[in-house]
């Protein structure tokens, strides 16, 4: 004589097993969930210099890939560092003393350089003159 009504951790009579298929499902979803929690760790050196607009994003992603296939941390720490530091601009500057050197190279000796256009906003009565200096008036007391 078996019981009308059995707890819902004992397998029916034909053979299927909730407590089973709701354990799988469960652990199914919790391997994705914690997955998509690894590869979001895993990939935040990277979001963070590409939301930030740093000029060593490819470096960060490099770093990125290094260390998941090497297993290595230290190239996701050093990336996650360097996605959180600021490196100063070098290339601008540089760039323009390089157009400088050009320009002054490119000059021949003894001729000044090309004079820049005039401002169009100066008043129509002037003609680029310049007037002379004032003179220091000495007789005052």
């Amino acid at each position: 004589m078996a019981p009308h009504h059995l707890p819902f951790f004992v397998p029916g009579t034909d053979g299927s097993d909730g407590l089973m298929v709701g354990t799988g499902i469960f652990l199914i979803v919790t391997i994705f969930w914690v997955g998509t929690l690894y590869w979001k760790l895993h990939s935040m050196p990277e979001r963070m210099a590409h939301k930030s607009q740093k000029l060593q994003f490819e470096i960060v992603a490099v770093l990125g890939l290094i260390s998941l296939f090497t297993h290595l941390h230290i190239f996701w720490v050093a990336g996650l560092l360097l996605a959180m530091i600021d490196l100063p601009d070098f290339g601008t500057p540089m760039r323009s003393m390089a157009d400088s050197v050009e320009r002054i190279a490119d000059a021949t000796p003894g001729t000044r350089p090309a004079a820049e256009p005039e401002d169009e906003s100066a008043p129509a009565g002037h003609s680029g003159a310049k007037a002379p200096a004032k003179t220091e008036v000495h007789g005052h007391a």
